[in-house]
């Protein structure tokens, strides 16, 4: 031992050892490779897809503009700009365009060249034709499934045509026209036909559209009292009573052809 110096025994303090060289860094650590004794880097979350998607923006425009015809708000032999409906929809021309040329295919409206789209103009005799369509094609089908489909199928639409009754209520004639296209589309469904559920429920958009200079759109009272013919169909349909169902069908379907602008209630 030196002179001067002490052990650690003789201070009784623990020694104090040099504190080891820094290590260089390896080869790897200089490529940027990760080695063993390093932490890997969390891999970056992938980006969260938007919410709404374009093709999602454009259905809702569709069913806004849907929805603002059976209302009345889109009058007949008016032209409106997809610019001018986009600020109204709070979203830009594209999606409403897009919507609107969906609309052209299905006979709502017709394209109008450097102005917009014109809601098309419909009488009074092409509605009821439409109507008669509907007769032709819903009330054999709603009479057949009469003898074969069981009560508690039918009891499982019962929420349906109570929507109809609640929409009513509320004096919407738009809620009210998604709500009676809704039951319609469940009873048909029975049927097990895709190709006749998509036919009907087209004509049945269409009969909603209301008539140029047509008469006064229904009322709420009048909304109800259709409402609850679904009800007393859906009804008759539960006991089994075959002769009213076919009273009930053949009233409904005899009506004017939906000069009110919701196509009869059934």
């Amino acid at each position: 031992m030196r002179e001067g110096a002490q052990s650690s025994a003789e201070t009784g303090t623990p020694a104090v050892r040099p504190a080891p060289a820094a290590r260089r860094p390896g080869p790897a650590a200089v490529r940027g490779e990760h080695t063993h004794a390093e932490t890997p880097l969390p891999r970056p979350r992938p980006r969260p897809r938007p919410l709404v998607q374009r093709s999602s923006v454009r259905g809702q425009v569709l069913d806004a503009l849907r929805a603002a015809l059976a209302a009345g708000e889109l009058r007949p032999g008016e032209v409106y700009s997809a610019p001018a409906l986009g600020e109204r929809f709070g979203v830009s021309a594209t999606p409403v365009r897009e919507a609107m040329q969906r609309l052209a295919q299905e006979g709502a409206v017709e394209v109008v060249p450097n102005r917009g789209f014109r809601v098309v103009e419909r009488g009074a005799r092409e509605l009821a034709e439409l109507a008669e369509i509907r007769a032709l094609l819903e009330a054999p089908v709603l009479l057949r499934l009469s003898r074969t489909v069981p009560a508690e199928r039918w009891a499982e639409l019962r929420p349906l045509a109570e929507a109809t009754v609640r929409a009513a209520s509320s004096g919407s004639r738009a809620g009210y026209a998604e709500a009676d296209r809704a039951f319609h589309r469940a009873v048909l469904a029975l049927a097990g036909n895709e190709q006749l559920v998509r036919i009907a429920e087209d004509l049945h958009r269409r009969a909603q559209w209301p008539p140029a200079g047509g008469p006064v759109p229904r009322g709420r009272a009048d909304l109800i009292a259709d409402a609850h013919q679904h009800t007393a169909l859906l009804d008759a349909l539960i006991a089994g009573d075959r002769d009213l169902v076919r009273a009930l069908v053949g009233e409904h379907f005899a009506t004017d052809g939906g000069a009110d602008g919701l196509g009869g209630a059934v």
